[in-house]
């Protein structure tokens, strides 16, 4: 992963943070850079012509702030219903100048916005349910992604797999075209 210094710096804050509130499983600083490296993966997958998005289930901002971070053209909504998470966010919108980031303390069930270009998640829920809720999310022609881990899931029509390498796991981002 190239050293990015906002990458470096976000990693120090979460592990700060993770200190006091549990964020993530991450207790070292190679467990917090492989929960971003594996955030980078999605990156590609957002379309370059996406301009709003949202991120279900935020918890320590992965993959939202990465992708905040990487796509400044994109407004990316983070839906984050704890409260101590989503104060993390809010810093992380401070502390970053993230204009394009926002950050909400609610649940997905209370979200009255849609039609979004493209919605993600990532370890929030199991991809068949995940796949249901973002479709309800993102506009007709939007894009639902979807992190999946060593369990997989039988995929719907037009949905596509990519595969990938994180340390010594297979990993693959899920892309589901809303028609």
């Amino acid at each position: 992963m190239t050293r990015d210094p906002r990458l470096e710096r976000f990693v120090d804050e979460l592990l700060r943070w993770n200190e006091k509130i549990n964020l993530t499983a991450a207790r070292t600083r190679d467990d917090a850079m492989q929960h971003v490296e594996d955030s980078l993966a999605i990156v590609p997958f957002v379309p370059a012509e996406a301009r709003r998005g949202i991120d279900v289930g935020s918890g320590g901002g992965l993959p939202s702030v990465i992708v905040a971070m990487l796509r400044p053209d994109l407004e990316l909504t983070a839906l984050e219903p704890v409260h101590k998470k989503h104060a993390f966010l809010a810093h992380c919108r401070r502390t970053f100048g993230l204009t394009n980031f926002r950050p909400l303390a609610e649940r997905v069930e209370a979200h009255r916005e849609s039609g979004y270009d493209v919605a993600m998640s990532r370890a929030t829920f199991a991809l068949p349910q995940w796949l249901e809720i973002g479709a309800r999310l993102v506009r007709p022609g939007g894009v639902v992604l979807a992190m999946e881990g060593a369990e997989q899931f039988d995929l719907p029509a037009g949905a596509t797999r990519h595969p990938y390498q994180l340390a010594d796991r297979t990993r693959s981002i899920v892309v589901v075209p809303r028609a």
